[in-house]
């Protein structure tokens, strides 16, 4: 390899490598499911990544836009794993303020938090009985 020739890596092991994914089979099945996009194209696993891109990653309902900074095929301690990207401005400020939301629904009364307690089904079976009666 020549000095002028530009370093590039499979996409789905740099997302392993950046830590987006704890697998390089999840980062795999999410570029095939549509949920990354590469300078705003859908693209395929294998494609070659280079220094610059802009990506558009989903995970759940978070978005994160970012920029690539450093290429890595190993996966380190996840100090160094920040430093292959940088974040914009736009993607953060949309990911915190859904953040935000979502913590807020989730303390909204009536919001289901799963098995019901012990207490919570005792209330229930009171209500139930005024009902009937």
């Amino acid at each position: 390899m020549s000095s002028g020739d530009e370093i590039k890596i499979r996409l789905d092991k740099w997302l392993w490598a950046a830590r987006f994914f704890k697998t390089r089979s999840l980062a795999a099945d999410a570029v095939e499911t549509g949920k990354v996009e590469v300078n705003g194209e859908r693209v395929k696993r294998a494609k070659q990544l280079q220094v610059g891109d802009s990506l558009r990653i989903r995970l759940g309902p978070y978005h994160h836009i970012i920029t690539v900074r450093a290429l890595s095929e190993r996966r380190g301690r996840a100090s160094v794993a920040a430093t292959l990207y940088e974040e914009t401005a736009e993607g953060r400020r949309a990911r915190e303020a859904l953040q935000v939301q979502v913590k807020a629904a989730q303390s909204v009364p009536g919001y289901d938090r799963g098995r019901p307690t012990k207490k919570d089904r005792r209330d229930i079976e009171r209500l139930r009985r005024r009902g009937i009666e």
